[in-house]
C-alpha cells in the first residue's frame, strides 16, 4: 500500500503534513474505568485547536473493541478537513472482556476493518512478548501480507523492541519499514533506540503527559542522538492521549505550538535543516 488510507479514503503519503502520528481522539478501557474518550463535540474541539495550529493529519491508534467510534472519526475529518487514519488490531488482554469470538479468526478481522482502517495496531509486553503478544502479531503479520498496511507497536513502558522486530521482521517477514514502534520516550536509551533505528523500523515517540513525565526531558536528548546518527527519516512525534483530562493538559496542540518548533530548532541546531 503506498498510499495513506485515511477515513475519508487514500492520500498519497506527502499529504499528511504536520501529522500527529500517534493519537487517540476516541478510547474506551475496562483498564481506565471513568477516564473514556467517548465525547465527540470534545473530540471535534480539540482537531478544530490543532487545524487552526496548522495541524494536517491525526493517526488513532484505537484497535478493535476500544470505542473507536469511527462515524465519528469521519465527521470530525470532514468537519476540520484533517486527514484521520484509523487503526484495527488488539492491545493487550487487559484491556478487554472476552475475545473468543474473534480469536482464532484474528487476522480475517483484521483485513476487513483495513478497507476502512489504515494502520494495524498490536502490543508488546513488558521487555518482551506473552502469548497474546505473539498470537496477535501473528495476525497481523498475516494481514499486512494481504493488504500491505503498516503494524503500530505499542511497547509497554518503551520496552521489549528487539523482541518485537526479532517476531515481526525476523519470523513473520513483516519488511522493517511497515513497523512503527511506539512508546519510546518512556525508556530514553539511546543505545537501544540507535539499535532499533538500525533495522529500518520507523521509532516514534509520544508525550508529554503527566503519566510518563518523568522521562519527557530526555525526548530531545534522544531525538538528537537519532539525527546524528543519521535516522531523521525514521522518526514520528504524537500526542498519545488517552484519557479526558489529558486533552487539555496538554493536549495534542501542544505538539504544533511547542514541541514542533523546539524540534524544528534542535534539528536546524544540527545542521539537519527543517
Amino acid at each position: 500500500m503506498n498510499a495513506v488510507r485515511t477515513v475519508l479514503g487514500d492520500i498519497p503519503p506527502e499529504e499528511l503534513g504536520i501529522c500527529d502520528a500517534h493519537d487517540h481522539l476516541f478510547l474506551r478501557t475496562p483498564a481506565l474505568p471513568g477516564q473514556e474518550l467517548d465525547d465527540a463535540a470534545a473530540a471535534l474541539v480539540e482537531v478544530q485547536r490543532f487545524a487552526a495550529l496548522g495541524g494536517q493529519s491525526i493517526v488513532q491508534w484505537t484497535p478493535h473493541g476500544m470505542g473507536r467510534q469511527w462515524d465519528r472519526l469521519v465527521e470530525i475529518s470532514r468537519a476540520t478537513g484533517v486527514h484521520i487514519v484509523a487503526a484495527t488490531g488488539l492491545h493487550q488482554a487487559r484491556h478487554y472482556g472476552s475475545l473468543d469470538d474473534i480469536w482464532d479468526r484474528l487476522a480475517e478481522v483484521f483485513i476487513a476493518e483495513l478497507s476502512w482502517a489504515g494502520m494495524i495496531k498490536v502490543s508488546g509486553d513488558f521487555h518482551g512478548l506473552d502469548d497474546h503478544a505473539r498470537h496477535t502479531m501473528t495476525a497481523a503479520a498475516q494481514a499486512h501480507r494481504v493488504t500491505g498496511a503498516p503494524i503500530g507497536v505499542h511497547l509497554e513502558g518503551g520496552t521489549g523492541g528487539l523482541a518485537v522486530l526479532d517476531l515481526l521482521c525476523g519470523r513473520l517477514e513483516v519488511p522493517p519499514h511497515r513497523v512503527i514502534l511506539g512508546h519510546l520516550n518512556r525508556s530514553p536509551d539511546l543505545g537501544m533506540h540507535r539499535d532499533l533505528a538500525r533495522s529500518g523500523a520507523f521509532l516514534a515517540f509520544d508525550g508529554p503527559s503527566q503519566a510518563n513525565h518523568g522521562t519527557d526531558w530526555r525526548l530531545f536528548d534522544c531525538l538528537a542522538g537519532l539525527i546524528e546518527a543519521g535516522h531523521v527519516e525514521q522518526l514520528l512525534i504524537g500526542g498519545d492521549t488517552t484519557t479526558a483530562a489529558a486533552r487539555s493538559r496538554p493536549g495534542m496542540s501542544y505538539l504544533v505550538r511547542e514541541l514542533q518548533p523546539s524540534t524544528t530548532a534542535a534539528q536546524c541546531d544540527l545542521g539537519v535543516g527543517s
